[in-house]
C-alpha cells in the first residue's frame, strides 16, 4: 500500500471492501492512520502564536462558495510550506481574522478567532455571518505578531434579487511540471464576481528538482516532490508546493473562488471506487481518503463538504439572485467505469448502455430535481469532462472518448431531457479537463447538424497542462470538421471569461503565448454571444 503508515497497512487490512466503504469505517482507518482521534479534533495541546518566528501565510489566503449574508474565508498555517509538518509543532493555534468594508480596515464589520488544528494541517476556515448581499469585503488573519495578505470576496445578491449583471471566469487544469500560473496573474487582475474552477488544480505526478518545464535556476525543490502523491503527506506536500505559487495565490485573494474537482487531485481517470492501475481497492480507497481529506485541507469549502473516509459531497448548488444558477458537479466519485479504458474508441453496445452513468443515480436526481425548481435566467452546469459529442475525424469509422459524457450517451442524455422537461431555456454547460477553449452549440441530435439548438458548451483551456499549446492543434481541421456544432476551437494556455445579463451572455476566450517561459502577455483571443431564449454561440 505504498508509502502508507504500517498501522495504516494492518488496519486497512482488517475491513472487508463493503465495511470499509461505510463511512464510520474509511473515517475510523483514516484517523488511524493519520493518528488523530476517531471521535472530534480538538486534543491536542494549544500552542502559543506568539512563538511562531516565521511567516505562517506563504499560502495566502482564498474565500469561496459565496452566499448572500456569509462569507467563507480560509488560510493555512505553513511557515514551511515545503516540509510534512510545514514548519509547525502538532498543537493547537488560535488564529485572529476581521472583515472590513475596506482595504485599510478602517471600517470592520465582523472579526473573531478560529482555531487551526494540526488535525487539519492548521488549515483555518471560517464562515463569517451577518453581511449585507451582492457586495465586496476585505478580509485578513493575525497569528501572533503575523498578518496575512488581505484578501477580497464579494458576498452573492440576495434571493430572488432582480437579475442584473453576473461576471465570472473558468479555468482548469494546472500541472506544475508544464508550466507557470501566469494566467493566475492576469485572471487576479479582471474585474469579475466570482472564479470557477473546474479541475486538476493538482497533478498527482513527480515534480523534479528544477520544477520541470518551469526550469528553475534560483531554487532547488526538495526531493519528495520528484515521486507520485499516495499517503496523505504526499498530498499535504504537494498542496504545500502548489498554493505557494505567487500567481495563483494572488487571484485567490482577489476573487472568491467556486471548485470543484476532476481526476488528478486523486489519481489519473479513476471511476468511483475503481482506479487507474491494477491494485486492491481498499489500497485505492486509502489513497482517495487521503487525497479528498487534504483537498478539503487546502480549499474554500464550506462545513458540509468536510469528507468521511473515502466519501465527499462535493456537488452543490449556487444562486446569484435570479440571474444565474450554479450546479457543481461530481463526475469522479459515482461514475460507472469508463469502457475499454478511458481512451478514445469506436462507439459500441457497452458505452450506450442505460445503466451507464456519469453522476451516480443520486446526484442526477438532484441536478434535475433543482432545474424544476429553478427560476433562473442561466442555469449553468460546472463540470469537469467534454459534454458534447466529439468526433474524432469526419469519417463513418471515427472515435469518441470513453472518458467524457460521450462515453456515457445515455446519461448525457437523461441530463438533456430532464433540461427540457424542466423548462431550461438558457443551459450553459462548463467544461475543463481538454486543456483547449472549446465552444459547442448543445444539439438535440448530435447526429444530425440540423437539429435544434439546446444550449451551449463552454470548454475552458488550461492554466499550464500540456505546456505551451498551439492556437491550432494538430487535430484541428479533423476536430472541426467532424463536429459541425464547434464554433471553436484553440490549443493555447489560458482562461475563459463571462458576463450574463439578462439579455445575453458573453464569452471570451483569453490566451497567452507560453507558459514555459513567465511573463506572457493575455491576449483575448475571441469572443461569443449567446442570447436568452436563443441558443446557440454566435462571434460577438
Amino acid at each position: 500500500m505504498g508509502n502508507h503508515l504500517p498501522e495504516f497497512r494492518a488496519a486497512a487490512r482488517l475491513l472487508d471492501r463493503r465495511r470499509f466503504l461505510t463511512r464510520a469505517g474509511a473515517a475510523a482507518v483514516l484517523a488511524f492512520s493519520a493518528n488523530l482521534p476517531a471521535a472530534g479534533a480538538a486534543t491536542a495541546r494549544r500552542l502559543d502564536p506568539r512563538e511562531i518566528t516565521e511567516d505562517p501565510f506563504t499560502l495566502g489566503v482564498a474565500s469561496g462558495d459565496p452566499l448572500p449574508a456569509t462569507a467563507l474565508i480560509w488560510t493555512r498555517l505553513a511557515p514551511e510550506p515545503y516540509t510534512a509538518d510545514s514548519g509547525l509543532p502538532a498543537g493547537r493555534i488560535e488564529v485572529e481574522w476581521e472583515v472590513a468594508h475596506d482595504e485599510r480596515f478602517a471600517r470592520v464589520v465582523a472579526r473573531g478567532t478560529a482555531i487551526a488544528h494540526p488535525e487539519y494541517h492548521h488549515s483555518v476556515r471560517v464562515e463569517v455571518p451577518g453581511l449585507s448581499a451582492g457586495r465586496f469585503y476585505f478580509y485578513r488573519f493575525r497569528a501572533g505578531a503575523w498578518i496575512s495578505p488581505v484578501g477580497r470576496t464579494r458576498t452573492a445578491p440576495a434571493a430572488g434579487a432582480p437579475a442584473g449583471r453576473l461576471r465570472f471566469a473558468t479555468l482548469s487544469c494546472q500541472a506544475y511540471y508544464h508550466g507557470y500560473f501566469t494566467a493566475y496573474r492576469h485572471l487576479a487582475a479582471e474585474d469579475l464576481d466570482v472564479v470557477v474552477h473546474l479541475g486538476d488544480y493538482l497533478y498527482e505526478y513527480p515534480v523534479a528538482a528544477d520544477g520541470g518545464s518551469r526550469k528553475y535556476t534560483d531554487r532547488v525543490l526538495p526531493a519528495h516532490y520528484n515521486s507520485e502523491t499516495l499517503t496523505l503527506e504526499d498530498y499535504r506536500l504537494r498542496y504545500g508546493l502548489y498554493k505557494s505559487d505567487p500567481d495563483l495565490m494572488a487571484a485567490h485573494a482577489a476573487h472568491p473562488f467556486v471548485v470543484t474537482w476532476d481526476d488528478h487531485e486523486t489519481e489519473n481517470n479513476y471511476a468511483d471506487e475503481t482506479p487507474e492501475n491494477d491494485v486492491p481497492p481498499e489500497e485505492f480507497l486509502l489513497r482517495r481518503a487521503a487525497a479528498y481529506r487534504a483537498y478539503w485541507e487546502n480549499q474554500p469549502l464550506r462545513a458540509p463538504q468536510r469528507p468521511e473516509g473515502p466519501d465527499m459531497r462535493l456537488y452543490r448548488r449556487l444562486h446569484f439572485g435570479r440571474l444565474a444558477q450554479f450546479d457543481i458537479l461530481d463526475t469522479r466519485q459515482y461514475r460507472s467505469n469508463q469502457v475499454q479504458g478511458a481512451n478514445w474508441q469506436v462507439p459500441g453496445p457497452e458505452s450506450k448502455d442505460p445503466a451507464r452513468t456519469m453522476t451516480g443515480a443520486t446526484q442526477e436526481r438532484w441536478l434535475l430535481d433543482g432545474w424544476k425548481d429553478s427560476d433562473a435566467t442561466w442555469n449553468l452546469l460546472a463540470q469537469q469532462v467534454t459534454f458534447a459529442q466529439r468526433r474524432d475525424v469526419p469519417r463513418p469509422d471515427f472515435k469518441l472518448s470513453m472518458d467524457a459524457w460521450d462515453g456515457y450517451t445515455a446519461s448525457r442524455q437523461r441530463v438533456l431531457d430532464g433540461a427540457e422537461t424542466a423548462g431550461v431555456d438558457n443551459l450553459m454547460v462548463l467544461t475543463g479537463d481538454v486543456h483547449v477553449g472549446y465552444g459547442f452549440d448543445l444539439k438535440k441530435d448530435f447526429d444530425d447538424p440540423g437539429s435544434a439548438t439546446v444550449g451551449t458548451e463552454i470548454a475552458t483551456t488550461s492554466v499550464s497542462s500540456d505546456r505551451d499549446g498551439a492556437e491550432r492543434p494538430a487535430n484541428w481541421s479533423n476536430l472541426t470538421s467532424a463536429n459541425p456544432h464547434m464554433k471553436y476551437y484553440n490549443g493555447r494556455r489560458g482562461y475563459t471569461t463571462f458576463a450574463l445579463t439578462p439579455d445575453r451572455a458573453t464569452v471570451t476566450f483569453n490566451t497567452l503565448t507560453a507558459v514555459t517561459t513567465p511573463g506572457s502577455a493575455l491576449t483575448r483571443a475571441a469572443s461569443f454571444v449567446t442570447e436568452a431564449g436563443a441558443p446557440g454561440l454566435t462571434p460577438a
